[in-house]
């Protein structure tokens, strides 16, 4: 018997499902002195055990499903009992002790599906029973004295006994909440007490022989009630009195004789649920679509027909389930389909001859159309004739690309209705901001000449001192080349699987020991208490004078520390501080010497305790001790499972597959009668055993029955290793089941253990149920598995170890079975085994073909058609995106700019974010990282029921939103150093003001883009080579740098969807890019030092005027006219010196950009469970083109498809016959406009393809 001294401490314990008959109810319950709840429900319990008096704490018992006949015992001292549930036993009336009731404390009973023939003696003395329920008996009738005592009650059940009727005390009852009286002969009872319990709010009278006369006139008093139930009663119309309770949420009528329903049930207007099935209604009234809050009707079993369903059905916008098997209904009112939130329709047994078309545009979650012989389902709407058309059928992957069936779906979800206008005014939030603007505009106009004036002066000021600097003052800092080092990217690291979410967000001590390489935050307890062969992390959290949270780190060192333990506390002390954002330095500690500082942290003494606690995170040469175990493999589904046996001859059965683990060597048994299938997964299991828990150095051996090595039978007990006299016997039982297993959570609070079982939901067990946090006990019977989560503490692990050692010694077991320790993320395979879904050994039973599948009767075509597999192409019917026009793009640019008060621009420079220089200001490179601080002025709202005075002024706030704009051929280092470096920064400044949003080039959203009043220049390459000053003696830096600018650099202004997305795009320089449609800037360098040149700026023939004089001023800003000179082309200008040889020669180029009004980029994926089309944006670039996915780009003419590197076959053939479906339906949209689907690939796009795209360069290539 295990003795570890928790059991004193533990608070409560589930014990259901074990089997505790026959006097094997653990005596050590006795022990647990300080429990408070205690379940031992279905543990074939017959007597109250005696343990159980010494339980003086207990408040909360529950023992349902036993088979106790009497409560004699120990029950009656229990006085600090709370609740007592003994629910389907076999108590009788004579085995309840009337001391009981005497319990002062007593609040909740529950004798139900009990044997009782009279409300036990004494019951009335319950002074203090809120919740009595006493249904499924035999009780015939209720004492006056119960309920004159019991006023208290809230809850009270009398169901399915013999009660005839009530005494008049129960009007006493005036605080009774629910009151359930079905199933019981009450013909008799006149009810009369029932208007004065005024708080009832249920009220169940099912089969209690209600008639017309023995219901109360008027039940007008009972304002709560909410809820009645009177069906299986013989009531030949509605009582008048249920139209007394206009607050009525449920009514059940059901199993009356009602004939039909009268007009003034409008009075229900709060009714959700009406049941009506199997009466004698031949017509609903017209006043049922007045009742705005139905959500479920069910009307099954009765007589209606086509004209008993009013028409006007549709109104009730809030029914979500219509239920009518049953009837004579040959059709049904086309407003029936006309509710919104319909999703069950039930017509099955009726006369259907066909439905209204109506059906086919709802979003039913279930229709039942069974048993209607002559039903004709009505054509589709707008169908067309599918014969011939590609793509049309159940083709591919049970999916239905018929073009009718796609459009059906894209349009089947009804528009949102629009809002009522109502009196109350809807306030505007633009308008509200235009007018604040405005005022705000006036207010400033005389504050900003002044400041105009200020800031010109300041400027003057400026300038006339840089002047006055020597050439030696004006130092530009040196780029140097970056090690090998420094250009290696570190691997993402998720540091929450460290430390916890709140770790640091509250002032006081942590601290975190070294165990396996990794920190276990340990309990305050133990703070100050180091052991020397360990090391520890300790967080000091505190608040500065500002009120800001801080942190101090230091990492302890034990003197007999190992090498792993004293690495890790420092790697770790520096993991905590990114994880906090800290600015402090990590600070090293070593036994015996360390600082005031960190003696301080303490409020007592530190102690030093030899030894090392935790384990050490390196291998140690120590052999595993394997004890044998021998296990019966059992099929379970898809996957199988081990049985422990005894490991002995005498378990061993010809119709079983055994395995017996000795360590080293792994025996599989396979007897003559066992299925194939289960020799295959076992052999599968051993091997997988082999592999994850042994290295490969364990031996799998195959014994065969008749031949098996000495060795076997050494393992199975006997000593010579000689074959027993008879061979195995068949022995397991036929009806032999898998043992539940129980999964217990342990629980630990201050001073008290608590040991809850998991609801395990269907009765599988699954591993999502196990959380990081926690540590469980797995009680399997003969297998007790304790787990401990990678996050619990070191207490609870100590305490699990402890409660699993009671709970195995607590049940009787055989000597064969043992307890496991499982770590999470080294599960044993035998541990997995208990789990569904969890590494199953084979998912699927490949020894199954389809004809043997289909030789036992399946149809498997049906089947396939019935299997439904989801797809949304609604993308491809979509509108295309209409464009923006230029006076409203122009709005929004002013808008958005007015909403600016400044913006600080940043650019990454080596290791660190420097402040970008005004002419840069709009110049990007593709090899960089920028980074834009905008502060945007917000007005504050209104208070919600304030309304706002237009001549008051408005109080002001405002928001930092962080723009970081990173190039496509700039790695990801500059955002780590932003993330490390200024985001720190500006979070410490601006708090919850601040919104960070990571951009990359040419995806910014259209706000960031006007703060450059569409002068957005991107360069190629990277900016400092371009501005690169050699140093002394540097010749490869110069002669780059040289290189670099003399090159000839041409540019293409282009808008995408609207003026708002205006980019100019250095490209590669080529004529045959040139296009009428657009403008360009063309750099001719006249030698290699770059000293001067010619600039040309070419206007396209049927360019845009606005875009011909926004390039000339891009032109005049990007390069200094004095070392340049400038000039204007038109087409058919150009000279043919310098212009035609700067492109590489004259090459034939496209006189329009048509294409731009009808190109449209779709991405195919199945990222989400299930393929997905989705559009993207008119404003689409090259980076849109993922690898792992399928595009299909529209250029007006042709249809391309393009595949990414990485995309599966699945995906392909899906986007091939989405491709089919897009060209089918842009033939009936546009048949003006014929298009062709072309088929492309990665690095193989042709011009025709590439032209849709801005700025078109040669793809990123992925990292090695």
């Amino acid at each position: 018997m295990a003795n570890t001294g928790v059991l004193p401490f533990v608070r409560g314990v589930d014990f259901t499902n074990n089997d505790f008959s026959d006097g094997k109810f653990p005596t050590t319950v006795k022990l647990m002195t300080g429990v408070q709840w205690l379940k031992l429900d279905k543990t074939n319990l017959s007597t109250v055990p005696e343990e159980m008096g010494k339980l003086v704490k207990l408040e909360n018992l529950s023992m349902k499903g036993n088979n106790l006949d009497r409560l004699y015992g120990e029950l009656t001292d229990l006085n600090c009992l709370r609740s007592l549930n003994l629910r389907r036993n076999k108590v009788k009336t004579s085995g309840v002790p009337a001391e009981l009731f005497k319990l002062e404390e007593l609040t909740t009973l529950d004798l139900s599906h009990n044997n009782l023939r009279e409300v036990p003696a004494g019951m009335e003395t319950a002074r203090s029973l809120l919740v009595l329920n006493l249904s499924h008996n035999s009780i015939a009738g209720v004492p006056s004295a119960l309920f004159m005592h019991l006023t208290d009650l809230l809850f009270l059940d009398l169901s399915h006994n013999q009660l005839e009727t009530l005494p008049p005390q129960t009007r006493r009852l005036a605080n009774l909440q629910t009151l359930i009286l079905s199933h019981n002969p009450l013909g008799h009872f006149q009810l009369r007490q029932l208007p004065s319990l005024q708080s009832l709010a249920v009220l169940h009278m099912r089969a209690t022989q209600r008639t017309l006369n023995n219901i109360p006139a008027s039940l007008e008093a009972l304002t709560s009630l909410v809820e009645l139930d009177l069906a299986q009663n013989d009531l030949p119309r509605v009582p008048d009195a249920l139209f007394t309770l206009p607050n009525l949420k449920r009514l059940n009528l059901a199993n009356n004789k009602l004939t039909d329903m009268p007009q003034n049930m409008e009075v229900w207007q709060n009714l959700e649920n009406l049941n009506l099935c199997r009466n004698e209604l031949t017509a609903l009234p017209a006043a049922l679509c007045k009742l705005n809050a139905l959500r479920r009707l069910y009307v099954n079993n009765n007589q209606l027909d086509f004209e008993g369903i009013p028409s006007g059905m549709g109104k009730l916008g809030a029914l979500e389930v219509f239920s009518a098997a049953n009837n004579k209904l040959e059709m049904v009112p086309e407003g029936l389909f006309r509710c919104g939130s319909l999703k069950k329709l039930i017509l099955a047994n009726n006369r259907l001859v066909t439905l209204p078309e109506a059906v086919h545009l709802t979003e039913l979650e279930e229709l039942d159309l069974r048993n209607n012989p002559d039903l004709v389902m009505p054509p589709k709407p707008g169908e067309m004739n599918a014969v011939g058309q590609r793509g049309a059928g159940i083709e591919f992957y049970n999916i239905d690309f018929s073009l009718q069936h796609q459009l059906r779906l894209a349009g089947a979800a009804p528009p949102s209705p629009a809002s009522n206008s109502g009196s109350t005014p809807v306030k505007d939030p633009i308008a509200r901001k235009m007018r604040l603007r405005r005022g705000r505009r006036d207010q400033q106009e005389e504050a900003d000449q002044d400041q105009a004036k200020i800031l010109k002066g300041m400027k003057d000021i400026a300038k006339e001192k840089n002047r006055q600097k020597s050439p030696e003052e004006i130092k530009v800092e040196h780029l140097k080349p970056k090690r090998w080092d420094e250009t290696l990217e570190k691997p993402p690291l998720d540091l929450s699987e460290f430390f916890d979410e709140d770790t640091g967000q509250y002032p006081g001590l942590s601290v975190w020991e070294i165990e396996n390489f990794l920190p276990n935050q340990i309990e305050e307890v133990a703070h100050g208490k180091f052991y020397e062969g360990d090391c520890y992390i300790v967080l000091q959290t505190f608040l500065d004078p500002q009120g800001s949270l801080d942190w101090n780190i230091y990492f302890w060192i034990g003197s007999k520390a190992t090498l792993d333990k004293r690495a890790c506390a420092a790697i770790h002390a520096v993991h905590l501080r990114n994880f906090l954002g800290a600015q402090c330095r990590t600070i090293r500690e070593e036994q015996a010497e360390e600082s005031d500082e960190f003696m301080y942290l303490f409020t007592c003494d530190i102690a030093y305790i030899e030894g090392g606690r935790t384990a050490s995170g390196f291998y140690t040469v120590e052999e595993n001790v394997f004890a044998n175990r021998m296990y019966r493999v059992h099929p379970s589904g898809a996957s199988i499972h081990l049985e422990p046996v005894a490991c002995e001859v005498e378990s061993l059965d010809p119709r079983f597959v055994f395995v017996v683990d000795s360590g080293s060597k792994i025996y599989l048994w396979q007897g003559r009668k066992s299925k194939n299938t289960l020799k295959s997964k076992s052999r599968l299991l051993t091997e997988k055993i082999n592999k994850n828990e042994r290295k490969n150095k364990s031996e799998i051996i195959n014994e065969t029955p008749g031949d098996e090595s000495s060795e076997f039978w050494r393992v199975l007990g006997d000593e010579v290793g000689f074959a027993p006299e008879d061979p195995p016997e068949e022995h397991v039982p036929e009806d032999f089941t898998v043992p539940t297993p129980r999964l217990y959570q342990v629980c630990l609070g201050m001073g008290y253990l608590e040991l809850p079982q998991v609801e395990i939901p269907h009765q599988k067990l699954v591993s999502s149920l196990l959380s990081s946090k926690n540590v469980y006990i797995l009680d399997c019977f003969l297998d007790v598995f304790v787990w401990f989560g990678k996050k619990s503490t070191r207490l609870v692990r100590a305490a699990a170890v402890k409660l699993s050692s009671e709970l195995f010694t607590m049940i009787d077991r055989p000597e064969y079975a043992m307890i496991s320790r499982v770590q999470e993320g080294t599960e044993s395979q035998i541990f997995k085994l208990k789990f569904s879904g969890w590494d199953e050994v084979i998912a699927v039973d490949f020894t199954r073909t389809a004809e043997s599948v289909q030789r036992t009767g399946a149809d498997l075509t049906k089947w396939a058609r019935q299997q439904e597999t989801k797809a949304d192409l609604a993308a491809l019917f979509m509108p295309r995106q209409t464009p923006m026009n230029v006076e409203e793009a122009q709005q929004l640019i002013e808008e958005w700019n007015e909403d600016l008060e400044a913006m600080e621009p940043f650019v990454l420079e080596g290791r660190k974010f420097v402040r970008l220089p005004d002419e840069e200001l709009g110049h990007f490179y593709s090899q960089d990282c920028y980074v834009f601080l905008c502060r945007y002025w917000v007005p504050l709202d209104v208070p919600e029921g304030e309304e706002e005075n237009p001549n008051e002024p408005v109080e002001d706030d405002f928001q930092c939103i962080v723009y970081f704009w990173q190039g496509r051929d700039a790695g990801n280092m500059g955002w780590l150093t932003f993330t490390f470096s200024l985001q720190k920064k500006f979070k410490a400044l601006f708090g919850e003001k601040l919104e960070v949003v990571r951009t990359h080039q040419q995806q910014e959203n259209p706000k960031f883009l006007s703060h450059f009043r569409r002068k957005f220049v991107i360069h190629s390459g990277k900016r400092r080579k371009v501005k690169a000053v050699a140093s002394d003696g540097d010749t490869s830096t110069e002669h780059e740098a040289q290189q670099q600018a003399a090159a000839v650099e041409f540019f293409q202004l282009r808008s995408n969807g609207s003026v708002l997305c205006t980019r100019c795009i250095q490209v590669r320089p080529d004529a045959a890019t040139l296009n009428s449609a657009f403008c360009y800037i063309l750099k001719v360098p006249f030698d290699q030092e770059d000293a001067n040149g010619i600039i040309y700026v070419w206007i396209g023939a049927k360019s845009d005027p606005d875009e011909a004089r926004l390039v000339e001023e891009i032109a005049r800003g990007m390069y200094d006219i004095e070392k340049y000179s400038l000039q204007i082309l038109n087409e058919g200008e150009e000279p043919d010196n310098f212009f035609w040889v700067g492109l590489g020669g004259k090459k034939p180029y496209e006189d329009n950009a048509d294409f731009l009004k009808y190109t449209r980029l779709f991405r195919c994926s199945n990222e989400k469970g299930y393929f997905v089309v989705s559009e993207k944006c008119s404003d689409f670039c090259q980076e849109d083109l993922a690898d792992d996915d399928i595009m299909i780009l529209d250029n007006g003419d042709q249809v391309f498809l393009w595949l990414g590197a990485k995309c599966s076959e699945v995906e392909i053939k899906l986007a091939y016959k989405s491709a089919q479906v897009y060209i089918q339906h842009m033939r009936v949209k546009q048949p003006e406009i014929p298009r062709k689907l072309f088929l492309t690939l990665k690095n193989k796009e042709s011009k025709r393809f590439t032209k849709c795209f801005h700025g078109w360069g040669a793809h990123k290539r992925p990292p090695e």
